[in-house]
């Protein structure tokens, strides 16, 4: 079965995109085959992956809005076993028109039922809980939450639990849900107190593995490659590595329930 996670927090600047595409060179180290969707109209990721959105001419939104073949359009990257569905911004558009279709909010989930040949799909979500956010909840089987341990971003996460808590009763009940603190500076004492507080209340939903703050990251960004192929051995490639097994050892857990 494939497993299908979507990454979304409406709280901006969390690391989320930084996020899909290292989580993806992880998985594809344990030797899986793995898919990138990028949502967002802003297209970062696919900027990111080395797609400029003004050069894309086919993309995630021909899938939405004109039923397009989703392997048609999906793109290899410059890593072995490391696919993309690009955005441009036709997304835009998706947002603004879907609505006016029969159950949209079942469409993302429809489109990507023949990616059977991929072992994870990453859905990289717009920060904000509109249309295409709202496709990728109820396709996922996991939702990733990146947040800072930063009060606002903390704070931003009693509006994401409701959002689930509505996915959930009403189009998608086994969507599970895990919070990934990003960005984390264990020399403030303030992160320190607020991943505490963060435990507390999530307790196990709260992601055992966190990803440090790194420069490095933000250079494989440039770079156009996951942190695990940018830099191997950096701090974070290794801790985007334990994610990667956490999550991959969480799905096995939850398949055998």
């Amino acid at each position: 079965m494939t497993q299908i996670i979507a990454i979304a927090n409406e709280k901006g600047g969390v690391a989320k995109t930084t996020t899909a595409i290292s989580l993806g060179g992880a998985l594809v180290e344990l030797g899986q085959e793995v898919l990138l969707v990028d949502l967002d109209p802003q297209a970062n990721l696919s900027l990111a992956l080395g797609l400029p959105p003004h050069q894309v001419r086919r993309s995630i939104a021909d899938v939405m809005l004109n039923s397009a073949n989703a392997v048609s359009i999906s793109r290899e990257t410059s890593v072995p076993g490391l696919d993309v569905l690009p955005s441009n911004a036709e997304m835009g558009m998706a947002e603004r028109f879907l609505p006016m279709r029969q159950d949209y909010q079942w469409i993302l989930k429809n489109a990507l039922e023949n990616l059977q040949n991929y072992n994870t799909i990453i859905l990289d979500c717009p920060p904000s809980v509109g249309v295409l956010t709202t496709n990728a909840l109820i396709a996922a089987n996991l939702l990733l939450i990146p947040t800072q341990a930063e009060y606002l971003s903390a704070y931003a996460l009693r509006h994401v639990m409701n959002i689930i808590r509505k996915v959930r009763a009403e189009d998608n009940p086994d969507l599970m849900y895990r919070i990934l603190i990003t960005m984390f500076d264990q020399r403030i004492g303030s992160h320190k107190a607020i991943r505490k507080q963060l435990m507390n209340t999530f307790g196990k939903a709260i992601c055992q593995t966190s990803i440090q703050i790194d420069s490095k990251l933000r250079e494989s960004t440039i770079a156009g490659l996951p942190i695990t192929h940018y830099v191997p051995r950096s701090r974070s490639a290794q801790q985007y590595r334990a994610l990667a097994q956490e999550l991959t050892q969480y799905a096995k857990t939850e398949s055998i329930q």
